[in-house]
């Protein structure tokens, strides 16, 4: 059931020079900690305020090195703060020992909000806004390895579809592709029906399926590590990641396909968090 996603969703200012607020939502007292940070955009995409949590690794604050970014998308329907309940995926970046920031943002402005990260139109184009315009700004703020081999794209749940049809639709932008528990094509909040976004070409863009035949070509180009997983006793998504898995390996395309114990819970999402994070960060400059 969609009910179960969990959320993260993205506000970010338009292109060039923008006012951010910036605030310390916690910091470890402990030298070198890592820090988490509130901060907000103008977006051009979504024609307002968009906001995020920009965790810093330990060690930011005081060096100078450059580090890979690790971008998570929750899950759909959710609310505007859904982006902050996220401390378990928080807590798994830690234990991988590895050093990256990690930028969560928000997927809905609205209570119960379902945009599914599609382009909707003027003041409502979230790929616009995540693909674009929030790692522009992240770039621009921070120390990052400002490169697609330098930024992971990764989601859970309804998050999970943002991550990979966002990534594929932008593979010059991101150099791994993570769907943890997700679906692959839009759907309606029970995540059962599938959405029509339009016209059908709308309809086959928002398909990661109707990508195929023109992806191994691309990712020839644009290598990029491409992951998915499904808890084997998921009640909704099985038949989407089991489907996704023999279509890209009849089209010869490399990626990794792994199913768990488990439903559609934080319990399996949190038990595989840190393994995949690293396969991520292992795929990137560091």
């Amino acid at each position: 059931m969609r009910a179960h996603r969990l959320a993260a969703s993205i506000l970010v200012g338009a292109a060039a020079v923008v006012a951010a607020a910036a605030v310390v939502l916690t910091s470890d007292p402990r030298a070198g900690a890592a820090v988490d940070v509130g901060a907000s955009l103008q977006s051009r995409a979504l024609n307002g305020t968009l906001h995020f949590l920009v965790r810093l690794p330990a060690g930011y604050e005081t060096g100078t090195r450059r580090y890979p970014v690790v971008y998570f998308l929750h899950g759909l329907p959710s609310g505007p703060t859904g982006y902050l309940q996220l401390g378990w995926l928080e807590h798994a970046l830690d234990a991988t020992g590895r050093r990256a920031i990690l930028v969560i943002p928000q997927a809905t402005r609205v209570q119960g909000g379902d945009p599914e990260y599609h382009d909707w139109g003027p003041g409502d184009d979230w790929e616009t806004a995540l693909a674009k315009e929030l790692p522009a700004w992240v770039d621009a703020h921070y120390r990052t390895i400002a490169s697609r081999r330098g930024r992971a794209l990764v989601g859970v749940s309804a998050g999970g579809y943002g991550a990979t049809i966002i990534g594929l639709h932008n593979l010059a932008e991101f150099g791994a592709i993570e769907s943890w528990s997700g679906y692959f094509r839009p759907t309606d909040p029970t995540g059962e029906e599938t959405l029509d976004v339009g016209s059908d070409a709308d309809n086959a863009y928002a398909n990661v399926l109707s990508l195929i035949p023109s992806l191994k070509a691309k990712l020839a180009r644009e290598p990029t590590f491409l992951a998915f997983y499904v808890g084997r006793s998921d009640p909704t998504f099985v038949p989407d990641n089991v489907g996704l898995d023999r279509a890209l390996t009849g089209a010869g395309i490399p990626h990794l396909f792994r199913t768990y114990a488990g439903g559609h819970s934080t319990n399996v999402w949190s038990d595989h968090a840190s393994a995949w994070l690293t396969m991520a960060l292992d795929h990137l400059r560091t």
